[in-house]
């Protein structure tokens, strides 16, 4: 296989397909053969699914077509192809978190974000791969094979939702959602050269989504476009009663701000996240650089921030997600669904399931928050690093007081080889060290492709902005996006 590819596929954007198939321009049917096509070409190369559900999305299609013959609305997402993360629980079809411990799993119920995707008229098109219960930044560690970035095979595609950011990227479908603990939606849509939404913690339901740190996961969409990826968070979001942690407010819709520029908006660039040892690459330093530029060249108030605790944010979130994971993986116990390795007495069966179920980087992390727990060692770790946790609101909490939004970059580098980080733990955690902040504090942030490395591969630029700024951020996003090179 050569190393490289051509340009990941063109294709009609999501709101554009909507549209034609409300007005019978086009039908869904053919948008998602379409879609089909183009995962048959190069799904071999680039391996962003682990289920192509073929004959569940041309029957998806054909309903929306029917609702448009009988002159139904068939919803904003009319006809759309949207690929779904496989940790989102999706009924009757194989939901493996790219995890052997899931072998042979069907949830019997679909999420709430899938369910609200079929309601607005889209079409669940595949199950995408990712890291191994979404640990991971680099999608290498998911039990069937890497997936690689459309852009350039030999290289990653970022994690843990590697898969859903690369088949956006490579015109699989126009949408797709991920999860995002420490970094994952943000991180992959950088390295791919897509839009990638984290959303504030609670503003879309987690019902469904199989959970890794239940403090900070959150799904999210990904896009060709930031209309696009408004588009899909306005369908996804809203208080979900079967998600204790849904913000229980009135939701409002994103998209209707997105034309309103960024004049008088108040811009913070995060200096830890530029300088020091936080320092990325100098042509993803010059790509923020130039993001701030056009941000004041539209209008908006440019200017240094300091968010202190945001240098330790990488160590205390590898102490709290480890030990949340070691807590929420204790169901996975050769019991209940999954795969189950015999043994003469229940214990030996767990351990023999658990051994042969798990990867090395779930076991590592297992293994490390296990610890963090124990005895002796609470206080001096998670507490501590549950501390540092409130640090991190409180000065991002200061620079609010100051800027609407604020910038940095989303990913140190622009996407790596494959293998190049993958027998250093600590080398690759690094790469999350710019978007993990935000998963500490609960808020959202958005990244967005700003041009390209030295190396010709796409680079993304983060927007972050305060509790429920979902708005504020596309809409500074879109201007971004307008002067991206």
């Amino acid at each position: 296989m050569s190393s490289t590819s051509g340009p990941p596929g063109a294709g009609a954007g999501a709101l554009e397909l909507a549209a034609a198939v409300r007005s019978g321009a086009r039908t869904a049917r053919s948008v998602v053969e379409e879609h089909l096509e183009r995962i048959a070409s190069r799904e071999g190369d680039v391996h962003a699914f682990n289920e192509v559900t073929s004959a569940e999305a041309v029957e998806a299609a054909d309903a929306v077509d029917a609702a448009v013959r009988e002159g139904r609305d068939p919803g904003p997402l009319a006809g759309v192809p949207v690929a779904l993360k496989d940790n989102l629980c999706t009924r009757g079809v194989p939901t493996t978190c790219s995890s052997r411990i899931l072998e042979g799993w069907r949830p019997p119920y679909d999420a709430t974000v899938v369910s609200l995707v079929r309601a607005a008229g889209g079409v669940p098109i595949g199950k995408t791969n990712l890291d191994e219960f979404a640990m991971g930044s680099s999608t290498e560690n998911s039990a069937f094979g890497p997936t690689r970035n459309p852009h350039d095979l030999g290289r990653v595609p970022g994690g843990s939702s590697g898969g859903s950011a690369a088949a956006v990227a490579a015109g699989f479908a126009p949408l797709s959602l991920g999860s995002d603990t420490g970094g994952s939606i943000r991180q992959p849509a950088a390295l791919c050269g897509v839009v990638g939404l984290k959303p504030t913690y609670g503003r879309v339901s987690r019902y469904g989504l199989v959970a890794f740190a239940s403090s900070l996961d959150q799904v999210g969409p990904f896009a060709g476009s930031v209309a696009d990826a408004a588009l899909l968070y306005d369908a996804i979001g809203g208080h979900d009663a079967h998600d204790s942690t849904s913000i229980p407010r009135a939701f409002e819709p994103t998209s209707p701000e997105l034309g309103l520029g960024a004049d008088g908006l108040r811009v913070g660039v995060i200096s830890e996240m530029l300088d020091g040892s936080l320092a990325p690459g100098p042509d993803v330093a010059r790509r923020v650089s130039a993001a701030a530029e056009a941000l004041a060249a539209a209008g908006a108030k440019v200017d240094e921030v300091s968010v202190p605790a945001a240098n330790y944010g990488l160590s205390a979130y590898y102490l709290i997600a480890p030990a949340e994971a070691s807590s929420n993986l204790a169901r996975f116990d050769g019991v209940r669904y999954g795969l189950r390795v015999d043994a003469p007495t229940t214990g030996e069966m767990q351990r023999a399931s658990r051994t042969a179920g798990f990867g090395p980087e779930v076991k590592r992390r297992i293994m490390l928050g296990t610890y963090a727990l124990s005895a002796g060692y609470y206080d001096a770790y998670y507490g501590k690093a549950l501390r540092v946790r409130t640090l991190i609101v409180a000065d991002f909490a200061a620079a609010y007081e100051r800027f609407d939004v604020l910038l940095s970059p989303t990913s140190p580098t622009t996407a790596f080889e494959i293998g190049a980080k993958s027998d250093d733990p600590l080398t690759m955690y690094l790469n999350d060290v710019y978007t993990i902040p935000s998963n500490l504090a609960g808020h959202p942030a958005v990244s967005v492709p700003f041009g390209v490395g030295d190396d010709g591969l796409p680079v993304g630029v983060q927007l972050l902005g305060p509790a429920l700024s979902e708005g504020t951020l596309l809409r500074s996003a879109a201007v971004l996006e307008e002067a991206a090179p």
